[in-house]
């Protein structure tokens, strides 16, 4: 299976329940593992989250965040695309605490995504823009 799709939305969270839709595309045949799925899901969205919530955070509404995904025999790859400042996820991801310890109502999405992806990166792109990459195998 080789399937891929694109959307561009606006820097706006009310755009959630979009973006979900167009990725149902990626669950057709049925992912075998309802829970890889629902893991792919929530990837999707914690990042697209935040991208609106902090590398958009002082854009307009109208900046786009474009979107690919990518369903290959064994994977899904995700691709969003922002602008704004530049963030090194790694550093972010040593300093966050662990779920355990962590109480604050921010921070955790970048470890919950870290912890089910496969792959994880947020890399600056030729055309200066960043592309969080996660890619989940099912």
């Amino acid at each position: 299976m080789n399937k891929k799709i694109y959307l561009k939305v606006n820097t706006d969270l009310t755009a959630s329940s979009e973006v979900l839709s167009w990725f149902e595309q990626m669950n057709e045949p049925s992912l075998p593992d309802k829970q890889i799925w629902w893991q792919c899901q929530t990837l999707l969205m914690e990042g697209f989250t935040n991208i609106v919530e902090h590398a958009h955070k002082n854009l307009p509404i109208e900046t786009p965040i474009e979107m690919e995904a990518v369903r290959l025999n064994e994977y899904i790859e995700i691709r969003i695309w922002s602008q704004g400042k530049c963030f090194d996820l790694e550093k972010q991801l040593r300093q966050t605490s662990e779920f355990e310890d962590n109480d604050q109502e921010r921070g955790r999405g970048l470890k919950i995504m870290s912890a089910i992806a496969d792959k994880f990166s947020y890399e600056r792109t030729i055309d200066n823009r960043y592309c969080l990459f996660i890619s989940k195998y099912y």
